[in-house]
């Protein structure tokens, strides 16, 4: 039942960033708190489309989560014990899908400061200040390759 509220939220990303502009109430009446965590493509995690959540993190899911954050798919910041904050807004940049700034942090470990929302048993971050960034530090590709194997489709038996 959570996979589908959070397979919801994700594609309804674009109506929550609306619904929680600065203007509103909800916006206001967030707290603030800090954050670290790895930028993740929110689809691909989610879904369960190229794999496991171990697959869909790091250096090995790197060039997509560029591709899927260029679409408008929603971005997230997977924390150490697992919470995802979906990114509703990042240091002032709107829309995401056209900031140069949200692409140079995908797969980074970041510690960001910003507003809470949890709706629907759903985190939801607006990022106001990102207070460190590490880089790269989940360097998985040489065990899932740039591609993890298991989601590559099947070659047809002759």
């Amino acid at each position: 039942m959570r996979a589908s509220k959070i397979k919801t939220a994700v594609l309804a990303g674009a109506a929550a960033l609306l619904a929680l502009t600065p203007s509103s109430k909800a916006a206001t009446g967030g707290d603030i708190i800090e954050i670290k965590g790895e930028v993740i493509d929110t689809w691909c995690y989610f879904s369960g489309v190229m794999g496991g959540t171990d697959a869909v993190v790091g250096t090995a899911h790197h060039t997509c989560a560029l591709w899927c954050a260029a679409g408008g798919i929603p971005v997230g910041v997977r924390t150490e014990d697992g919470e995802v904050y979906m990114v509703l807004k990042y240091q002032g940049e709107e829309p995401l899908s056209q900031s140069d700034t949200i692409m140079e942090v995908q797969s980074d470990t970041i510690t960001a400061k910003g507003k809470h929302f949890l709706r629907d048993g759903l985190n939801y971050i607006i990022v106001e200040n990102v207070v460190a960034n590490e880089g790269i530090l989940n360097l998985n590709h040489e065990d899932f390759g740039a591609v993890p194997p298991f989601s590559a489709p099947k070659k047809p038996k002759k």
